[in-house]
């Protein structure tokens, strides 16, 4: 992906000359587009199936369960628009060389079979696990491998009259032929089956089309009309690159850290990383930042991604250490149903059973792991289900929702958030929620938000710092104030009473909010512009 350029005039333009351009990303899957989305724009609605709406509290949308397939057609459908970028689709990285200030990639077009150069400032590898980018980088992985295998299969079928009333985001399968889970991306058409095999038995490579479906046969257990779309084996363990950064090229996504899809952790990791690398290399790229702060990148994001791979693997083995104990293994079939049968009958069994569901709920709910990591904390989360609010610099801002009769103009020109599909909201409620603070944060700016009772002091505070950072270096640089009681109005309640308590804004507090909604720093009442320089100077690495 790259800048668009016009080469009309010149058909070999490919193989003769290299191609300029700021930023080079190799991969298109869900993170390398929207890296490309979000560093575009710095130079429909979804399927819904009932779950806490208490969430709402915590973040301005519900938790959805998307398939890869469908956001990546999403982000692609919004990059199209843009002028500014190119997707070459059937190109295939090849090498890269570095000279220190700027990355010259090899790259193979299959479909002519011939190779062209790009020179670039910066390349992102967002090509999957196994990434090509990090090999070239000779980066190796941290982790481990289990002796669990698995098997992801891929089909269509309608379970609506299957489940009935008993809809959820995952359905447990607990059957001797089969043990694991259905993913319902969508009841109607689309779901995945995951499950545990003896690879002894049925080994990877002799898996096909017909075995597929006996198996989702078996899990479904029901007369049901489907088809396999795909099938892939895998094993439960977890990689992350032990560095994210080689220079000017970096890793993201899946080629920075892969690991099992238990508790949906990865993707969103990898959407993690490309939002807290974007501005980072606009900033090195117009000149405000500097090469320490994309340094930065690796020590936040890759604790991160240690954190969350280890709660991966932890959540897999759970689930099929309960799927065990259950007494689903046997030496045939009609003994393992024996055993299931025995188990759900004995009390003993039962509350050993009850216990393992119990010990699934990280799995399930994750909400701490997913938005309330803190940039600069080395410690574990003790629970992954626990979400703190925190204020403090490294926190993602927290949310509470502000009344859309008074917003920001650039606010307004945000897509209000529709909640009408939660049941339990009246009218009036979803009305109330359709903005959140997140929706303050400018996605190009640093944002400070501040109070009215202290909004002169701090205008003439901006203005002096305005001037600081008015040469040539500073010319893309952009601040955001925001003044609670000017631009904008919490709604009344308990979380907008602790959002403004924990920012400490009625004590004269100014925060700055970086551009990736993360808590740069507070500033006490009546601190100088030049306390407040200082603090932008060395995040930005000057």
């Amino acid at each position: 992906m790259a800048p668009s350029y016009d080469d009309s005039q010149n058909q070999t333009a490919h193989e003769q000359c290299a191609i300029d351009i700021p930023v080079l990303i190799v991969g298109g899957g869900p993170a390398g587009l929207l890296q490309a989305y979000m560093l575009s724009q710095l130079g429909g609605s979804l399927p819904y199936e009932r779950m806490d709406a208490e969430v709402l509290a915590d973040t301005p949308t519900m938790i959805h369960n998307i398939p890869q397939p469908s956001f990546e057609e999403l982000v692609a459908s919004h990059l199209s628009l843009r002028k500014d970028t190119e997707i070459r689709k059937n190109h295939s990285f090849v090498t890269c060389e570095q000279n220190g200030e700027y990355v010259t990639t090899t790259i193979e077009d299959r479909q002519a079979e011939k190779e062209y150069k790009v020179r670039s400032k910066f390349v992102i590898g967002c090509d999957g696990a196994k990434s090509k980018v990090r090999k070239c980088l000779g980066v190796k992985c941290e982790g481990e491998s289990s002796y669990e295998t698995m098997m992801t299969i891929h089909f269509n079928a309608n379970l609506r009259d299957v489940v009935g009333k008993n809809v959820g985001m995952l359905h447990w399968i607990m059957d001797p032929e089969v043990s694991g889970f259905i993913i319902g991306y969508d009841l109607d058409d689309n779901q995945v089956l995951i499950c545990n095999f003896d690879s002894e038995k049925n080994p990877p490579d002799s898996w096909n089309n017909e075995l597929c479906r006996r198996i989702v046969t078996a899990a479904i257990g029901a007369s049901v009309d489907f088809e396999v779309l795909s099938y892939r084996p895998w094993t439960l363990s977890r990689k992350v690159a032990e560095s994210y950064r080689e220079g000017n090229v970096f890793v993201a996504g899946d080629a920075a850290h892969s690991f099992p899809p238990t508790g949906g952790l990865g993707l969103n990791s990898g959407l993690g990383d490309v939002h807290n690398l974007a501005y980072k290399i606009a900033a090195a790229v117009q000149g405000w930042g500097s090469s320490s702060l994309l340094d930065t990148y690796q020590s936040e994001r890759r604790q991160i991604a240690l954190v969350n791979s280890q709660q991966s693997v932890k959540n897999g083995q759970t689930i099929f250490r309960l799927l065990k104990a259950i007494g689903t293994e046997a030496s045939s079939i009609e003994q393992a149903k024996e055993n299931l049968h025995e188990s759900l009958t004995d009390p003993a069994r039962k509350l050993v059973i009850m216990k393992g569901v119990e010990e699934q709920r990280e799995h399930f709910n994750n909400l701490g792991l997913h938005i309330g990591y803190v940039y600069g904390d080395l410690e574990t989360p003790p629970s992954a289900s626990l979400y703190i609010h925190s204020y403090r610099p490294g926190a993602r801002l927290p949310h509470a929702w502000i009344s859309s009769a008074l917003l920001p103009q650039y606010s307004r020109d945000l897509p209000a958030i529709d909640s009408s599909y939660v049941k339990e909201f009246t009218v009036e409620e979803v009305e109330r929620k359709q903005y959140s603070t997140l929706d303050l944060c400018r996605f190009d700016a640093f944002t400070v938000i501040i109070d009215k009772a202290t909004s002169s002091y701090w205008h003439e505070t901006l203005e002096v710092l305005r001037v600081k950072t008015s040469n040539a270096k500073w010319k893309s640089f952009k601040i955001n104030l925001v003044t609670l009681g000017i631009d904008f109005e919490l709604i009344p309640g308990a979380r907008g009473t602790e959002w403004v308590k924990g920012l400490q804004l009625y004590h004269g507090t100014a925060v700055i909010v970086r551009p990736d909604q993360h808590i740069l720093q507070s500033f006490p009442a009546h601190s100088t512009a030049e306390q407040v320089f200082k603090a932008l100077v060395q995040h930005l690495g000057f």
